[in-house]
């Protein structure tokens, strides 16, 4: 292996552990991610607290009722608008008592990340997360990081933030891989396999997948999660950015970064080390499971998420992926490989046409065709320059709005 720094994600390192109770700030607290680590923290009031939580704004009655019950200082909203309809919310639930200190606008969340504190748990969904992450790195917290679309339109300007150590990963997948990785070195390790579900059209063709609807790519078979990473999991666009990930993680080539489709979800991910040996960390599909390692490490929290029940029958499979019906995987290597602005396009174009196909603008197949076209209009960064958030504000811009054009395009085509 290469003399490359230590992995930003190093199971080896306790970074800024803490004994007794910890700090944390919970961003996107209203979404999947942030509603299972409030529970997990109500659960274990002796190891946790919550400070602050921000929310986009959409869900301001929960927002209000998670700040009451755990008592924080701040809460913060990207919307402005929503601001007297969460002031009201918080006084049906405090009462007489004084209300938090309510922060609002789009650097309200990042305002928060470098507040004082032990740990952020990042579980903002988008790109609109990256601002966030570099705030928690750079005031020196613990960075449980659920969103993984900050570490991949912002590689190399987190790399150059975070310390050894300093992020955890609450991917299921890279949690998974975290954890395997505490069995060896680095230098023992040969590669990194990161499993899929296949999501809900796992064995259709391409041609196959033409007419399927959003209510079908939302019917994922084993995970409940939010529309916009269902449908990333329906085009395994997800684990495409998953491989761009662990490369930025862990410093493995991305030749050495491998992924297998396995539909029980119950294996996350696995480590083969030099000797030929397999390590894989298995759960039932839980995501209380990785948060609890984002939030806890390096102690683990009891009874986090549910355990196999030995006792029973059960069958785990195993099979390769299918480039052709999706190609995501394959194009986020090469965007990952190019590097610069490249994976900021990839998953902004992505994002827009996302959008686009959860409306009917767009089909299902129709997806990955414009981000392709995308990403190559976009050709290859310059190289030797530094990455700056600006460039890739300016790249994502661009993507957007070009993926807009595309989709209308196509969707104008489709008619004639």
């Amino acid at each position: 292996m290469s003399d490359s720094p230590s992995p930003l994600a190093d199971p080896h390192l306790a970074f800024d552990a803490t004994e007794g109770l910890r700090d944390i700030v919970v961003l996107g607290s209203t979404g999947s991610i942030g509603t299972q680590a409030i529970d997990l923290v109500l659960r274990n009031p002796d190891r946790f607290r919550v400070t602050a939580l921000s929310a986009a704004g959409g869900r301001v009655g929960l927002l209000a009722r998670q700040a009451r019950q755990l008592r924080v200082d701040t809460v913060a909203v990207a919307r402005e608008d929503v601001v007297p309809a969460l002031r009201e919310a918080l006084a049906d639930q405090y009462g007489s008592e004084p209300l938090p200190e309510i922060l609002a606008g789009r650097d309200a969340a990042t305002q928060l990340a470098a507040s004082a504190c032990h740990t952020v748990l990042n579980g903002i969904t988008g790109s609109i997360g990256l601002a966030p992450t570099l705030a928690a790195l750079e005031a020196g917290r613990t960075l449980a990081l659920a969103n993984k679309e900050s570490l991949i339109v912002g590689g190399p300007l987190v790399k150059a933030l975070a310390k050894p150590g300093q992020i955890i990963p609450v991917d299921s997948e890279h949690a998974a891989l975290f954890q395997a990785l505490a069995a060896g070195t680095r230098a023992d390790v040969r590669k990194l396999v990161v499993t899929a579900s296949g999501g809900p059209f796992r064995g259709r063709t391409r041609a196959e997948l033409a007419d399927v609807t959003p209510k079908d790519a939302l019917a994922h078979p084993t995970w409940a999660m939010g529309p916009v990473i269902t449908v990333n999991s329906a085009t395994l666009v997800n684990k495409g950015l998953e491989v761009i990930e662990a490369h930025l993680l862990y410093d493995i080539p991305f030749e050495r970064i491998d992924v297998v489709v396995h539909p029980q979800s119950y294996v996350h991910s696995m480590v083969e080390f030099s000797d030929g040996s397999t390590l894989a960390q298995a759960t039932p599909p839980d995501m209380r499971g990785p948060i609890a390692i984002g939030i806890g490490w390096p102690e683990r929290i009891p009874d986090a998420a549910p355990a196999f029940d030995w006792t029973k029958a059960s069958t785990w499979e195993f099979f390769p992926l299918d480039t052709e019906a999706f190609p995501s995987v394959g194009l986020a290597r090469h965007v990952g490989e190019l590097g610069g602005t490249a994976p900021a396009v990839f998953n902004a174009a992505n994002e827009e046409c996302v959008d686009a196909f959860l409306a009917g603008r767009l089909p299902f197949n129709g997806i990955m065709d414009t981000v392709t076209e995308v990403v190559t209009e976009h050709g290859v960064p310059a190289q030797g320059t530094p990455l700056t958030v600006a460039d890739v504000l300016e790249a994502e811009t661009w993507a957007r709005a070009r993926a807009r054009e595309l989709a209308v395009k196509a969707t104008a085509e489709a008619r004639a």
